[in-house]
């Protein structure tokens, strides 16, 4: 395996495809299947507790934000990783 961090905006734009990707990605399997997860379950259950006639985001939105925090924090993480290689 190299020592070299992976890009971050490779990490991006796996997270982007798959919620957890970026992380698995990094090494971090059980982060991202845990963003999976949740993202899966509180989307569940936001479209569970939302009544019909509201949006698609009102009706997803607890899926949709875990989404989004599992996005920012595998980019986090990976420009972290690559920002203290270059200084080495």
């Amino acid at each position: 395996m190299s020592d070299k961090p992976k890009n971050p905006y490779l990490i991006l734009f796996a997270g982007l495809i798959l919620p957890g990707a970026g992380h698995v990605l990094l090494g971090q399997a059980q982060r991202g299947l845990t963003f999976l997860f949740f993202t899966v379950i509180l989307g569940w259950a936001s479209f569970k507790t939302m009544p019909e006639h509201m949006s698609f985001f009102s009706r997803h939105v607890g899926g949709i934000l875990i989404y989004g925090i599992s996005v920012l924090d595998a980019y986090k993480i990976a420009r972290i990783k690559y920002s203290e290689s270059d200084h080495k």
